[in-house]
């Protein structure tokens, strides 16, 4: 089987991102019920980390373990990514040395990079730009909830962020309509709005964006590497809040997702995470699930 990566979710075909949802239901049931899978005995997952993270690192960590197989976690302290060493001579060590790469960084370009030189399969775990694991863990939580998603309308609520960058490429691949909405100035990556313009529109009230929508998405207004920004973006982001009230003018059966963690007071109000709407305590749980059927697909391709 030729090396494939996970860079975006336009890496994998709409069937291939389908199958992966599927297989992260089965492997949560096989998790839940005690019986054991461990197709990753002997094989070592490195874990490149740039960026510091609690549910990327605990969920492939776990993931790896619960697959059978181990990993080994690199901080920046422990690698020199890009300084003692240029990249692609990193790459094509490590990837003889473990058997799959998750790496959660800030230049997406570091990441194709390294995915360019690499023998074994590279995950991103997060850039700047994109996010597609968590993307993963929000389809597999709707479908669950409520079925296919395909058809039906996602409204993201803030910062034109790599999580937003990643639902314009989710609506592209499972097939919905993506409602943005957003002050002017933050708007999610212009090329991709352009590219998928028959199913994407950018609204600059929250209002306008969730009437009608089946899921209701947002993330904090300050990404890591942003703090500095913190008390501009507050400013900016003041109407953009979601709040059960907001809530109410999505369609009935409307979920509410937050990749966390959560700032209570700011890009949600203290009560949305307990309203009946949330499921973004089974969303936080998916990573785990989804980014182990991800790793199984990389190493061993669809499982029949």
């Amino acid at each position: 089987m030729s090396i494939r990566h996970f860079l975006t979710l336009c890496d994998f075909s709409p069937t291939e991102l389908e199958y992966l949802i599927e297989r992260a239901i089965q492997l949560k049931a096989k998790h839940r019920s005690k019986q054991a899978h461990t197709p990753m005995q002997g094989q070592v997952l490195g874990m490149i980390f740039e960026k510091s993270s609690t549910r990327t690192r605990v969920s492939f960590e776990a993931g790896a373990a619960q697959l059978g197989g181990s990993a080994i976690f690199l901080s920046p302290r422990d690698t020199q990514l890009g300084r003692g060493e240029p990249i692609e001579d990193s790459a094509r060590v490590l990837s003889r040395m473990v058997d799959i790469i998750m790496i959660r960084t800030f230049e997406h370009s570091k990441l194709e990079l390294f995915a360019k030189y690499s023998s074994a399969p590279v995950i991103n775990a997060l850039t700047d730009d994109y996010h597609p694991c968590q993307l993963l863990a929000d389809i597999q939580t709707y479908v669950e909830h409520r079925g296919t998603i395909r058809g039906k309308k996602v409204a993201w609520i803030g910062d034109g962020n790599n999580m937003c960058n990643s639902y314009i490429n989710a609506a592209r691949q499972f097939g919905f309509e993506l409602a943005v909405a957003c002050p002017e100035g933050y708007e999610p990556m212009q090329s991709l709005v352009e590219q998928n313009a028959d199913r994407v529109k950018i609204f600059r009230t929250p209002s306008d964006a969730v009437a009608g929508a089946h899921l209701v998405v947002t993330d904090v207004w300050a990404s890591m590497g942003q703090e500095q920004e913190q008390a501009e973006r507050e400013k900016a982001f003041a109407a953009f809040q979601v709040s059960p009230e907001l809530m109410n003018k999505a369609a009935p059966d409307a979920l509410f997702m937050h990749c966390l963690p959560a700032h209570r007071g700011e890009e949600i109000s203290t009560d949305m995470l307990d309203d009946q709407r949330s499921v973004v305590w089974d969303e936080a749980e998916n990573r785990l699930h989804a980014q182990k059927a991800l790793m199984e697909f990389l190493l061993y391709g669809k499982q029949v």
